[in-house]
This record gives C-alpha cells, structure tokens and sequence, in this order.
C-alpha cells in the first residue's frame, strides 16, 4: 500500500445501527466518530431497521462535521469520500450513500464504494501490517466466514456457515437464558464475571471442509433451556445461566477457531486475523491469541471491533492504490458478495480509474 501521502479520506458508515464517519490523511487516523443506536434498539429484542434508517437520517450530518471537526481538516482539504454500499439494511445504506455522494459532488472528489465486510478485515490494519498469504476470518451477527486472502483486496470463501452466523447464534441463546440485547455482549461480560465456571460439552458439528455449522447447535441448547424451564417453573437460575452462557461460548468459539487454524495449516498461510463484531469476544481473541507461536496473528484493536468508519477508510485506502474508484450512479447492495470485489464488472458503480 502506497504511505497515503497527500491523501485525505472522510469515510461513512451506516450499514446497520451505527451512524458513524472518520478521516485518514496520509494514512493515518485522525477522527472517528461513532453514533450508536443500541439503546433505542434494545426494546426490540434486536435492531428495527425503520427506526435505523430514521435515525442515521437524524445523525449523519453531525457525525460528519465533528470527524471533520475532530479531524481539523475543512472540507475542501478532502481528496476522497468513501462509504459502505453494502451488505446491510437497504434504508440505512442508502442513507451513507446519499450523504457520501453529496459531499463527493458538492466538493468535486472521488466517491469510493466500500464493501462493510472489507472493512472490518481491515480494521486489523490499526494493530500491524498484513502478510501474505493469510486467514482472514469473519465473525460477526450477520457473517460467519473463513477467507483465504493472497494479496490485498483478494478475497477468497474457502469455508463459510450452512446456516445461522456466529453472532446471531449468540443473541438468539442469550435471549433464551434471559439476557439483554446485544446478546453476545452480554455472554461475554457474564463469562469474563465467572471465570470459576465450566462448561459443560456439546458436540461438534460435522459439516464439510472448513465450513461452520450453528443453527443445530443453537437450536439444541434452546430445547434443553425450554425444558428446564418448564420444570421450574419458567426460569433458570443463575448459576444455569452462567453454565450455559460458557458452554455456549466455548463451542461457538472452538469451532470456529479449529476450522480457521486448519485452513491456515493447508493454504500455508504466515497469518491469521479476525474481523467482525465478534471479534470483541474475548474467548475468541484469547483463543487465536494461543496460535502465535505457529502464525503471525492479528486481532483487531477492541474499539475498532463493532461497526465504525476508520475501517471503511483503511479499505477504501487500498481500493484507490488498486486504482479503483466509484461513481455518482453507485448502488447500494443489502446482499453484496466480497468475493471479487472490487475487480469483479458484478460492482456497478466502481471502475477503473484512468
């Protein structure tokens, strides 16, 4: 990657519950800001995507004046805007995109579309430098997926989930045991609280190659909590919440980490990383972190773990090196594959720049 010299990126984030925008001049971090929407979300039990699109369309002007504020860049100093177009809520999308292209058309600059789940890999770039080839591996509420990555922005799916990510796994138990919304979080902090505790074992699923299987899983622990509350008069007790909580979190995470680890072991890979809100986990970190001696790891510094847009900045920095750019005619994508992208004629809107 080029040093970013005479570079000055403000990049946008809206793809799910967080309104977020940054700035990176000559590659460095100079303002990231994020506006989340946790709180408006937790009586619904998950995100409402109305309320999301309302809200970032409520946020998005702010949170980039003060990235810009923050930053002490005036807006004509930007040389490029960049913004996730995708996957996500298609009106929370829209709303970063509409924002990114007014402020690419009104100052004259480049608009860069950027992948969300792009992103998050790089993200790892605020903890060291990449080595090729590696494992990058995504875990997140929406994404389960091992990725064999030979050079930037080459991303290939070697292993993905058949069913329920990672994250949604977590928050669909967590619901069940009676704990808050965002229910990974909440398994995280109470396994942290009670590290006395053990798990008690669950199988291991057998699915194929280095894909990942959790909707079984999942929807076992929920029969046996459903049963044990029906003996008990509808509640567990707080020790049982503990136990599964922990049993939950080490079966999610061993699996995952085993598929990943093999993967690394046959591509010969000289490094792993992870991305992704699950990422934050710190089961999951510890248990990557345990691999060092055998690979170069990367884990992702924990404040740019969950959605925010120094990450989209870091992508869209290596999109523009690749010579890539976007148009005013950039759609959004809820469902945009990362295989291919950027280089792939499927991302209407990006081309390559003269």
């Amino acid at each position: 990657m080029s040093d970013g010299k005479n570079r000055c990126i403000l990049a946008l984030e809206s793809s799910c519950d967080e309104t977020a925008a940054a700035v990176l001049k000559d590659g460095e971090m100079k303002s990231n800001i994020i506006s989340t929407q946790i709180k408006e979300h937790q009586k619904f039990g998950g995100v409402y995507p109305e309320l999301a699109s309302r809200l970032h369309l409520q946020n998005v002007a702010s949170v980039i004046f003060m990235a810009l504020d923050k930053a002490g860049i005036k807006p004509e100093e930007l040389t490029h805007v960049a913004v996730t177009a995708g996957p996500g809520l298609p009106g929370a999308l829209q709303v970063g995109v509409i924002a990114a292209k007014t402020v690419a058309a009104y100052l004259g600059i480049p608009l860069i579309g950027v992948h969300h789940l792009a992103g998050h890999l790089y993200a790892n770039e605020y903890a060291g430098d990449f080595h090729f080839p590696m494992i990058a591996c995504l875990a997140s509420g929406g994404n389960s997926e091992i990725i064999l990555m030979k050079d930037h922005l080459d991303f290939e799916i070697v292993g993905q989930t058949l069913d329920d990510a990672i994250g949604e796994a977590f928050d669909k138990v967590a619901r069940e045991i009676g704990l808050p919304y965002p229910g990974g979080v909440a398994i995280d902090k109470l396994c942290k609280a009670h590290p006395e505790v053990k798990p008690f074992k669950l199988p291991f699923p057998r699915v194929p190659g280095y894909n990942l299987s959790y909707s079984g899983l999942k929807s076992a622990i929920i029969r046996k909590v459903e049963q044990e509350k029906a003996q008990n008069g509808g509640k567990l007790s707080d020790e049982r919440v503990i136990e599964y909580a922990k049993s939950v979190e080490v079966a999610f995470v061993n699996q995952f980490v085993r598929k990943a680890f093999k993967a690394a072991e046959d591509f010969h890979a000289k490094m792993v990383i992870i991305g992704g809100g699950v990422s934050a986990n710190s089961y999951l970190r510890s248990e990557v972190l345990k691999h060092k001696d055998e690979y170069e790891v990367l884990i992702p510094p924990m404040w740019c773990t969950t959605d925010n847009a120094s990450m989209i900045a870091k992508a869209a920095d290596h999109i523009i090196d690749a010579g890539y750019g976007s148009d005013l005619s950039l759609p959004t994508d809820p469902c945009m594959n990362l295989d291919g992208f950027p280089f792939s004629g499927e991302f209407k809107g990006t081309y390559k720049l003269n």
